[in-house]
């Protein structure tokens, strides 16, 4: 029998599916306690025994796996493996395996709804109407504008489906570039630069990695329209947000919303003061839906690593 370890405290919450798999494959499931992880040398010991690892957001350092002699795989329930050292997994011989694009439809709905909160200052005018108050409220349209899409994959992708139903122009910036959204017709590959330019409404949906950390800071801020709005659900960090802070501050751009950030979770930044951000907890992923469809490939991941076959969604360091 093999035990399998989770650390994720929504693996298995909303749907037992996931769950249900992997005992079905002879597996042993153990949910850990959330303060466990949050001490190194706890969470090292709880993974002594562990034939594969189930990983949230929790952060797996050198010191985490050391007693991890037995694991064989450590499987994200997400996409994002920023979180993981790849290459002390890899030097133990630890496979790492995630569930991209599991969730992309939960993500691109909830682009759409932060531009629209923002644009319309709907979070604004529900709370003033709540302290019986009836402001004239003036917002800004999606409708036949420009938007600009800061990676094209699953997610991106499916923003872009969403945009032609707001008849969207849409620019598209990525390094690896899919010509099959030209010529369908749906989306333009431009230099960031000419996207930060001519885009109304920008959406980030890249990894974070050395590339892309800050890759929006006080430069690229004054590239955008003075009535642009900044939506990122991809990861905190990507975004500088003391620049971010300046630029709204000062009406550089018009306003932001953002579900990720450099340090979660957000307990003191001056960005939730301001009247024209809007802040999430990290939820942009976070749908009954999507939650069984990433945990039951998570658990996939995991039954084919334990059997000796090919994990779907390999990841490299």
């Amino acid at each position: 029998m093999f035990k399998v370890v989770s650390s994720s405290p929504t693996f298995g919450l909303y749907s037992k599916d996931p769950i249900d798999l992997l005992q079905s494959k002879g597996c042993q499931v153990q949910i850990l306690p959330k303060d466990i992880t949050s001490n190194e040398e706890e969470f090292a010991n709880a993974l002594s025994d562990a034939d594969a690892l189930v990983v949230g957001v929790e952060n797996i350092t050198q010191e985490v796996l050391k007693y991890a002699t037995k694991l064989k795989v450590i499987a994200k329930h997400g996409a994002g493996v920023d979180n993981i050292d790849l290459n002390e997994a890899a030097k133990r011989g630890i496979l790492v395996a995630n569930a991209p694009g599991a969730n992309k439809h939960a993500v691109a709905d909830m682009v759409f709804g932060l531009f629209l909160s923002i644009a319309r200052q709907i979070p604004f005018s529900a709370q003033e109407v709540k302290e019986k108050k009836w402001p004239r409220v003036v917002g800004n349209e999606i409708f036949q504008k420009t938007l600009g899409v800061i990676g094209t994959g699953r997610i991106g992708k499916e923003v872009i489906h969403r945009a032609q139903g707001f008849n969207m122009k849409v620019l598209c910036y990525d390094v690896y570039q899919d010509n099959q959204l030209e010529k369908q017709g749906v989306g333009k590959y431009v230099t960031i630069h000419e996207l930060l330019k001519q885009s109304d409404f920008i959406t980030i949906h890249t990894d974070l990695n050395q590339g892309t950390k800050a890759m929006i800071g006080e430069k690229e801020l004054s590239y955008m329209k003075r009535n642009a709005f900044l939506v990122n659900t991809a990861r905190g960090g990507i975004i500088d947000e003391n620049a971010l802070y300046q630029a709204l501050k000062t009406g550089l751009i018009k306003g932001a919303a953002m579900d990720v950030f450099e340090t979660e979770p957000l307990l003191d930044s001056p960005l939730v003061e301001l009247p024209n951000f809007i802040a999430t907890p990290h939820m942009a992923g976070y749908t009954e839906e999507a939650l069984r469809e990433v945990g039951m490939l998570t658990a996939k991941n995991v039954i084919d690593v334990l059997e000796g076959k090919q994990a779907a969604y390999l990841v490299t360091s």
